[in-house]
């Protein structure tokens, strides 16, 4: 029975795959900022195991985590969790970059280095849902790109380091995936939103578990997923 920790398992394309893999009988280990959000998250997904703490302030995830009981062996770390805030250069403020640097990128490096004795023992998987904008930067995406194009660095270098380690490291970039994030994104620009227009979160959790299931003789290092129409 393989174990999973997950972050954003609370919605979007993170509840989905916590789904499926609780489905088929895996072992769950979900992060919550909070122990309400913990609470909620047990209720939600009966069986699984939780973690408290917060992405927010990844200097304080070695303390918080040093409180709780961590899996010994971890078949894969997954990076859903992440923050957007639009806005031009000329405008956004030095609290947005702040914000999605920390959570988009400081938050999952420290995470993975926290969890890497577990990983490493399993010759488990690091998976990266990265996005679109890790590839390529549009006006009014600076930040968010930035944060993201860093995650893809840190998933290329990661993937280098821990290759000897039997470690596999995957980076999947959504296009626009109808999730709450888009709601969001979508009232930053001023737009209607329309969930039929984009991806399903289920499309990008099938592209995950599949780089998940691949077999000990293959790694899939890259996946992109765009919408269909």
């Amino acid at each position: 029975m393989a174990a999973h920790l997950i972050t954003g398992a609370g919605s979007g394309i993170g509840a989905v795959v916590a789904e499926h893999l609780a489905e088929r009988g895996d072992d769950l280990w979900l992060l919550a900022r909070d122990a309400r959000r913990a609470a909620e998250l047990r209720e939600r997904f009966p069986g699984a195991r939780t973690l408290v703490g917060d992405l927010s302030d990844p200097a304080k995830l070695s303390w918080a985590f040093g409180h709780q009981r961590l899996p010994v062996e971890l078949d894969s770390l997954l990076h859903v969790a992440g923050v957007v805030e639009l806005g031009t250069v000329g405008d956004l403020p030095v609290k947005a970059w702040l914000e999605q640097l920390t959570v988009n990128l400081a938050a999952p490096a420290e995470l993975t280095r926290l969890l890497l004795p577990s990983l490493r023992l399993a010759k488990g998987h690091v998976l990266f849902v990265n996005s679109g904008a890790g590839l390529t930067a549009h006006a009014n995406w600076s930040a968010y790109a930035a944060s993201k194009h860093g995650l893809k660095a840190l998933a290329d270098s990661l993937r280098q380091e821990e290759h000897a380690n039997g470690v596999r490291v995957t980076s999947v970039y959504p296009g626009r995936t109808a999730t709450p994030m888009q709601v969001k994104v979508h009232q930053q620009e001023g737009k209607e939103y329309d969930a039929a227009r984009w991806i399903e979160p289920e499309s990008v959790a099938k592209a995950i578990l599949t780089a998940l299931d691949a077999s000990r003789d293959a790694e899939i290092t890259d996946i992109t997923v765009r919408p269909g129409q």
